[in-house]
Formats: C-alpha cells, structure tokens, sequence
C-alpha cells in the first residue's frame, strides 16, 4: 500500500509540475530576441562577421577587444603578505592598429566566468554548452529603439554566451529579481524573489544579495532552483558582464608594442561568518593566466596626461595600486631625461601597509629617484605606526 501509494503520489506531483510548465510556457513575458540554433560550427572569429550595425551602443566594447597574449607576470607583495598584486605585461604587437596607445591610457579587459559557474548555470536551466546559435530581434518586438538591437554577436556557442556576456556572479539589480520571478515554478521562489524586487523588500535584499555577494548563478543553482527559463529570456534578463578598466603603467614611448597592469587581486569572505570566498571576476581570471594565455582587451583613451611644458613640476599622489599611472609618468620622464629632455620637478606621495610587505615597485621609485627622475619622494606605511 506505501509503495502504491507513494508512485500516485509522484505521478500527481509530476502531472503537477508538467501542468505548470505548459501554462508557464504558454505566459512567459514578452521576449525582444529570438535564439535559432545552427549546425555549423563557432569560431573565435565569429565577432569579425558580425554586423556592427546591429549591437546595442552599450556592448561596442565586445567587437573592439583582440584577442592579445599574456607574455609576462610577477607578484609585487612579498610571501609573507596574504594579498596578492601582480605586475602583468601584454603583448599588443599584432595589434597595433587597434591597440596603440599613450602613457596613462586605460585598458579595457573583458573577463570571462570560471568554467565551474557556467556548468552549474547550464545544468541547472537545462542548456547545452556545445550549441551553437544565432540571436535575431523578435518579430513580435513593436519596440523600434530596440528592434534591431542585439546584446552580443553572433554566432556563438551557448558556452561562450554564459562565459563572455553574461554577468553570472555580480549581484542582480533589485529589477532584474522582479523579471526572473515570472520563471520560478515554485510559490515561495517566486514570491521571495518579488519580495526583494518590492521597495519594502530593499533591507533584505541589500542583506541577502548584495552584502552576502549573490549572483544569479547563486538564484538559479542553489536559492531558487525551481527557475525554469529558455535562453532567450535568460539572455533578456540577467546583465551583460561589462569590462574592467586598468590604467596602463608602462610608458607608450618606451613599451610601444606592450601594456603593463598593475593588478590587485580581489578576495574576501561573502559573508562575515561564513567560510565561501568572494572573488573578484577579472582580478580572478587574470591571476590564473599563464604566459601564453590570450587576454581579451582594447584600450580607451584617458585625459590623464603629462604637461605638455616638459619643464613644469609635477605632484602625484599613488597609494597601493594607485602606483600604476604615475609609474608609466616616471618611465616617461626617466626616458626623456636619458635623451637629454629635461624636465621639472616630480614629486611622489606613496603609501601602503609595510615597506617589508607591499611597497610595490620599490626598486624602480628608488632608482627614479637616484637618476633624479623622481625630486622627492614621500613615505607612509600605515602599520608600522602605533
């Protein structure tokens, strides 16, 4: 009687859920894309056939990035300090057309997910990484500002698609919780997320999304697993992961075919008793690349700039990573003073924690300064004080 019992009873809870699948389906919110799977195979290069006219003035930064090698890598902190900040060099050789740039521009680099989370998300919203799609505006779309305009380009692989464009560990915006509750099969997702998307909800949702670093792949694999959403709306719904910006700390007169970073990698616990880890998406990436490893980046023009009047003095202020432009200022003005280009007073204020820990570049400022590149050069080291 328990055994017979206990199959009516899944076949009613399956009927159930089957049932509330077809009425889901049939009252899914308007979609402006449409997702048609192809047989052919994606490439890399998938981006260079790509329309430019079609992509939304918001996402242009995924046609400008190139693919550019990472020939280099350091750490700057010492062993015993348990942060980490790496000195990166990229090669932009093969590039230049693109990738030309001037002392104290910024780089943009686009991060990709850990391989770990998009194999959680596909799993859990049922995706095959392996196909290959084309995204199109819907027919049913009457909105004409976004008629023809789509996220991402296209042909990609819905691998790519969760890796590269979509923001899988950011927190949502209390919006974006609002649109996905309409997925949730389950009454009590479905009314938690609609409670953090309310204006009474804002407490609980800075509490429970924001502070405790909850992404969406967090919401669909492991706090409302009852979200059942097709790849279009997926797409519509959850942000686009946008690039990180690093301003360049090599000289574009001595460096001219290579960028430095300075990189200070993100990590801290998601919440204050917890043990699970937040780490920071591109500082994360970057710190397990290789030499070898191809870095997806494109440079945007900054206002940062040396005086035109070489012989005018200059004053900077670069605690931490704050370093990194006014390293590439001072490797511009090493530069030009081994060639007879004089130049003006330079005066740096530095500070970190512990010169024994993280006085990073230390053996560069201090050889500035020998030169006579760097006039004076200021020192506070916070812990090493009452």
């Amino acid at each position: 009687k328990y055994v017979k019992g206990k199959v009516a009873l899944d076949r009613v809870r399956r009927l159930s859920v089957e049932n509330n699948d077809e009425q889901q389906q049939q009252s899914l919110p308007p979609c402006p894309y449409v997702v048609e799977y192809v047989k052919e195979k994606a490439t890399s290069a998938a981006t260079n056939k790509f329309d430019p006219s079609l992509i939304q003035t918001s996402s242009k930064h995924y046609l400008q990035a190139v693919d550019c090698p990472l020939v280099a890598t350091r750490q700057l902190r010492d062993p015993s300090d348990p942060g980490s900040t790496l000195h990166m060099e990229i090669d932009i050789s093969n590039h230049m057309d693109v990738m030309k740039y001037q002392t104290a521009d910024n780089l943009g680099i686009l991060p990709k997910n850990d391989s770990a989370v998009v194999d959680a998300v596909a799993n859990a919203l049922n995706y095959d990484l392996d196909k290959v799609f084309n995204l199109h505006p819907s027919d049913k779309d009457t909105s004409t500002k976004t008629k023809h305009a789509l996220p991402f380009p296209t042909p990609c692989t819905v691998r790519e698609c969760l890796e590269r464009y979509c923001d899988l560990t950011g927190p949502p915006r209390r919006s974006d919780l609002k649109q996905l509750a309409p997925y949730a099969r389950n009454d009590i997702d479905r009314k938690a997320l609609l409670r953090m998307s309310s204006k009474e909800g804002k407490a609980e949702y800075k509490e429970k999304i924001v502070e405790a670093h909850i992404g969406i792949s967090d919401i669909v694999t492991r706090l409302c697993t009852s979200i059942v959403c097709p790849l279009e709306h997926f797409i519509m719904i959850c942000p686009r992961l946008q690039p990180r910006y690093y301003t360049i700390s090599s000289s574009s007169t001595v460096h001219p075919t290579t960028v430095h970073i300075t990189l200070a990698v993100l990590e801290e616990k998601k919440t204050k008793d917890g043990n699970e880890m937040f780490k920071g998406l591109c500082s994360s990436d970057l710190s397990g690349m290789k030499c070898g490893d191809l870095v997806r980046a494109f440079v945007r023009e900054s206002t940062f700039r040396l005086p035109k009047q070489v012989e005018r003095p200059i004053l900077m202020f670069g605690p931490g990573t704050g370093i990194a432009p006014m390293r590439a200022v001072l490797m511009e003005r090493s530069h030009g003073l081994k060639n007879n280009v004089g130049h003006g007073p330079s005066i740096l204020y530095f500070g970190c924690k512990d010169r024994s820990m993280d006085y990073i570049y230390r053996d560069e400022l201090e050889a500035f300064e020998k030169e006579g590149t760097l006039t004076e050069l200021h020192l506070a080291f916070s812990r090493e004080q009452a």
